[in-house]
């Protein structure tokens, strides 16, 4: 069987059903984030119509749809500030009757390369059943599987308290000029000890530039220095993620 006639099997031997948050669980290792999903909403799976030899009949992939990020900067780009200059309530109001997010998607190992990403998000976008659906992926550029089933691409921008940290860094001695050809150190630990051996001086104007990052960052906000908040703002700084958004073609935006 050439490999077209097998992807074409493979296609015709699963379809998309409707599952439960549970039904992802067995996928959760294939993603790499791994704190479980949080307030979801939807739960769409690639399950064998009939069993599939010893693979048998457990779902091939899956994808989960979660309420949105109330703080999500790209959002306020793509939509042309439709959530913007609202009270918090109004907001959170107007997000959550409208917005869903995709906040997970996972393929089993044998069955990707062959599209299975992209027609796990291209059939299951409309049966969310609102106005928006938004996704975010660190490594977009790299597989636009989001792209390709019809969402559309924004890409991502610095904010401005990035940028302070990054002249904040480069000021108190630690190399983080900001640009893509010359990266934050990767290894957090090595940061964390740059960071450890700055006088008080150096390292309280560090911190206000930290805690100018963490602000907008919920719960993370109140982080105690050290090697985990190091590696959590290094993260931030170095994976910047493509935002997508897709429009329902007949469903309209509303107010509560």
């Amino acid at each position: 069987m050439n490999p077209q006639s097998q992807r074409c099997s493979l296609h015709a031997a699963l379809e998309v059903v409707a599952g439960e948050a549970a039904d992802y669980a067995p996928l959760a290792a294939y993603h790499y984030r791994n704190e479980k999903p949080r307030a979801v909403k939807a739960v769409f799976l690639l399950r064998p119509k009939q069993p599939l030899g010893a693979f048998g009949t457990r779902p091939a992939g899956a994808i989960v749809y979660c309420m949105p990020n109330p703080r999500v900067e790209m959002r306020r780009i793509a939509t042309a500030g439709l959530f913007a200059g609202l009270d918090r309530q109004s907001q959170l109001a107007l997000l959550n009757r409208n917005v869903r997010c995709i906040a997970r998607l996972a393929i089993e190992p044998p069955f990707r390369g062959i599209g299975l990403a992209t027609r796990l998000v291209r059939e299951t976008l409309g049966r969310v059943e609102v106005p928006l659906v938004e996704a975010m992926a660190v490594c977009g550029a790299v597989h636009p599987f989001f792209e390709r089933a019809g969402m559309q691409p924004f890409a991502p921008r610095a904010s401005v308290e990035h940028a302070m940290l990054r002249e904040a860094l480069s000021a108190v001695g630690i190399d983080a000029r900001a640009n893509d050809d010359s990266p934050l150190p990767i290894d957090p630990q090595a940061l964390q000890q740059q960071i450890e051996t700055l006088d008080n001086a150096k390292a309280a104007f560090l911190e206000r530039a930290i805690q100018g990052v963490l602000k907008s960052h919920g719960t993370r906000r109140t982080m105690p220095s050290g090697l985990e908040r190091t590696r959590y703002l290094l993260t931030r700084l170095t994976q910047r993620p493509m935002y997508y958004l897709w429009r329902h073609p007949t469903l309209e935006v509303t107010w509560p």
